[in-house]
């Protein structure tokens, strides 16, 4: 296994080293994983390992952010014709939380380290920042731009907190992230009629993994 693993092109070896961290730190946490560990893990050599992970200390944060950049990438490439900033919010909600009943292990992780400061700096520099500022200047949200870094916490932490209950078994992903989608967009300011149908809206398939993603 190491010798064929030694020979993967970069970037694959890359993708098995972060998918053997992912269940690691889902089942550990983030200070009990060594690098022996992800070398067994990953079917690997320990150099192996080094020679494509320069900071292993790292690499918590290096698989978080990847893991947001990938969802991130996939939920845009499902916004094609929809220009609304309301629906696009309504469909990336519900995908995020779809897939964490789709893909267990995925959503603990990302329920679990939503809030490392490398998701956040992602979040804050991304798509779904652009699309809340895009519905505050267009007049579709009742809230100022001084307000956009609190709604971007608002709908993170309501995204990350409505996998547990799917998770779990409490509720349904669709129960979930309606309800969320609904709530958040009448937070907003969004008529609540109009929330409550958005927040129903078909859910187009989520795009494919980018060539780069885990």
């Amino acid at each position: 296994m190491t010798v064929k693993a030694a020979l993967l092109p970069p970037n694959q070896a890359r993708q098995r080293i972060h998918a053997a961290a992912l269940k690691l730190f889902t089942e550990r946490g983030i200070t009990k994983v060594s690098v022996s560990d992800l070398a067994n893990a990953a079917g690997m050599a320990r150099g192996t390992i080094y020679s494509h992970v320069p900071d292993v200390e790292n690499l918590f944060g290096d698989v978080a952010a990847a893991l947001s950049r990938e969802m991130t990438a996939r939920v845009i490439a499902g916004f094609t014709g929809v220009s609304d900033p309301a629906q696009r919010l309504s469909i990336g909600v519900r995908q995020y939380i779809r897939r964490a009943h789709e893909d267990p292990l995925w959503g603990r992780f990302v329920s679990r380290f939503g809030f490392s400061p490398l998701v956040i700096e992602d979040v804050m520099g991304s798509q779904p920042q652009r699309d809340l500022q895009a519905g505050i200047e267009a007049g579709r949200y009742a809230i100022g731009l001084d307000q956009l870094v609190t709604a971007v916490a608002m709908l993170s932490g309501s995204t990350l907190a409505a996998m547990l209950p799917v998770l779990e078994g409490h509720v349904t992903w669709r129960e979930a992230g309606t309800d969320v989608a609904e709530l958040l967009l009448v937070g907003l300011g969004v008529d609540r009629a109009e929330a409550r149908q958005l927040a129903r809206c078909e859910l187009p398939p989520l795009g494919p993994p980018p060539s780069q993603a885990l």
